[in-house]
């Protein structure tokens, strides 16, 4: 359905291309940036520390609450400071400045043999390696709270044209995203001996790294604070500053706000909780187990997920002005429902790259989503203008974040859930690892004609094959639906533990043993094979709660009151009174 009124932007509306560049290139802190000290600290300070995997996912979670805690805060203080250049802008600079030199800090944890002995143990030492990565992170996730909430409510300001504000956020998007790209890259360069030395680890090279991205952060920054700009200020610098809790409360109860993040939050919510379990489908479901087999589909999927994001801004901005924000937020819904319907088909053992047709779709609609939620955030910020006579844009856009980044951090408590309630099995998947790597160390020992060596990883591996023996038993015994499972996957391991010990009584001739160990090692993998109630459980969360979720939104936007027709009505309501008052200043 076409726009009832087509309406042009007025010169004074529209956004140069330099100040959208100046303005979307801001979206490399809040997608970038953000996403990659998340996603990277916790695999680096794993792999590169030696620190537990649990203990990080903990530390992680503390300065994302904060995170979702301090948006708010920030957003009154951009709302109601008064400075020479504006309300938003010196936050731009300052915000940008403090995420640059944060970022470099967090990295450089101290990891000197010298510094570890200050320390009566290893485990004390490792407690002050998590705390100073915590520490850290909340300074760095405050100080992108400092810029991105500014960052977001300016973008709401730089232009009263509702089309235009879509312009602005499908920048930020587009550049955002194509960043946040590059974060397999930074893992590789901080790999390079010419950053992280001879001998050297990953965090050594991360360090080096991160000062060259911070040598790039701090003259944006200042770009950032002189091209951007701020027209509304001269009528806003005369408004009355307003409470804190009055400020949240006027957010909160504007019916239209509300609307629209119930929108939006019910399927960040519903994606979120499953985003997890698309994982666990590839490797247990499309591949019996196999990791390995199921990284590279794992890989592609997620370049084709980041690329269809940089592609789906260029249809958003086309359907956007043609039909309208509700009707192609509809439209973006629409593609995460179908999306979702075709999993059923598209998983599918036998032809595991279907996968890619949900992920297109899925992502082209998620881009659109958050896009036109930011956008259509603005326009609400105008009839809220037109009501109050007071413009609120920080405060709107942290309550609406607020939501979002609280949900996603009680997410990971409901995917977990769900895992259990799927009765997935990671007992098996850990024994049967521990048992492929005695095998692979007793490979690799045969390979290099260590004998000790190869003995030790075989005896070790007659031990993990019990294991997992007794645990095939137990579960057969306990659950009479997957018996005949677990009883298949018995005689397997039955078989592979008579292999491992023939092997063993063959320590005179082990220069024999390469070719059986390799066979035994692809074997092994095969006993990772869940159940098929586990597995139709998973895909049964995984497709049903999002696409349930997706029919929930559709219906809510037919109640969503704030048409193009009527932003732009407000637009001009605006206009007049603003002039109306400067002619009366």
């Amino acid at each position: 359905m076409k726009l009832s009124t087509k309406h042009s932007v007025a010169v004074d509306d529209r956004i140069s291309w330099s100040q959208l560049a100046a303005y979307g290139f801001g979206g490399l802190i809040p997608i970038a940036l953000f996403n990659i000290a998340g996603q990277l600290m916790s695999l680096i300070g794993n792999i590169g520390l030696g620190l537990s995997a649990f203990l990080l996912g903990v530390v992680m979670i503390i300065p994302r609450l904060w995170d979702a805690v301090s948006d708010p805060v920030m957003g009154h203080i951009s709302d109601n400071i008064r400075t020479p250049w504006g309300r938003r802008r010196p936050f731009l600079l300052l915000g940008g400045i403090a995420v640059a030199v944060s970022f470099v800090l967090m990295w450089w944890i101290p990891g000197h043999s010298q510094v570890s002995q200050w320390f009566a143990s290893a485990e004390s030492y490792n407690w002050f390696q998590l705390g100073y990565i915590m520490f850290w992170l909340l300074v760095f996730y405050t100080s992108c709270t400092i810029f991105e909430i500014p960052h977001g409510a300016l973008g709401m300001e730089m232009s009263a044209d509702p089309q235009e504000r879509t312009r602005l956020f499908s920048a930020k998007s587009f550049l955002g995203n194509l960043f946040a790209m590059a974060t397999p890259w930074l893992l590789a360069l901080a790999n390079m001996d010419m950053f992280k030395g001879t001998g050297g680890t990953t965090v050594d090279g991360m360090r080096w790294v991160s000062m060259i991205i911070a040598a790039v952060l701090i003259p944006m920054s200042i770009w950032w604070f002189i091209a951007c700009r701020e027209p509304g200020f001269e009528v806003v610098k005369k408004q009355q500053k307003e409470r804190f809790w009055h400020s949240m409360k006027v957010a909160v109860s504007n019916m239209t706000f509300r609307r629209l993040v119930v929108i939006i939050f019910t399927l960040a919510m519903g994606f979120n909780f499953v985003s997890l379990l698309n994982y666990y489908i590839t490797i247990f479901y499309l591949y019996g187990g196999d990791l390995k087999a199921a990284a590279p589909l794992l890989g592609i999927n997620g370049t084709i997920w980041a690329i269809t994001g940089l592609l789906a801004v260029f249809p958003l901005n086309w359907l956007g002005r043609r039909l309208g924000k509700k009707t192609t937020l509809g439209i973006a819904i629409s593609l995460m429902f179908v999306a979702q319907l075709t999993k059923i088909v598209c998983y599918n053992p036998s032809l595991p790259y279907l996968v890619i047709i949900p992920t297109v779709l899925l992502s082209a609609g998620m881009l659109m989503l958050f896009t036109l939620g930011s956008s259509m955030l603005g326009d609400i910020c105008d009839e809220d203008d037109l009501k109050t006579g007071s413009r609120s844009e920080g405060s709107y856009y942290s309550v609406y974040w607020w939501f979002i980044k609280l949900g996603t951090a009680f997410a990971s408590l409901v995917t977990g859930s769900l895992i259990v309630l799927s009765q997935f099995d990671e007992q098996q998947t850990k024994i049967v690892d521990h048992l492929s790597g005695n095998v692979k160390l007793a490979l690799e020992g045969a390979t290099q004609n260590d004998k000790g060596k190869a003995l030790q990883s075989l005896e070790n591996s007659q031990v993990e094959a019990g294991e997992i023996i007794a645990h095939f038993k137990w579960k057969s015994s306990e659950s009479s639906a997957s018996s005949a499972h677990y009883q298949q996957l018995l005689a397997q391991a039955e078989q592979i533990s008579s292999e491992v010990e023939a092997l063993a009584a063959q320590s005179d001739d082990q220069k024999n043993w390469s070719a059986p160990l390799e066979v035994l090692i692809y074997d092994i993998e095969e006993l990772k094979e869940q159940t098929p109630t586990a597995m139709l459980r998973l895909r049964i969360f995984e497709i049903g709660l999002p696409l349930v979720l997706c029919v929930v939104a559709l219906l809510l936007l037919r109640f969503y009151p704030l048409t193009d027709n009527r932003a732009y009505e407000v637009k001009s309501l605006l206009e007049a009174r603003n002039k109306k008052l400067q002619q009366e200043g």
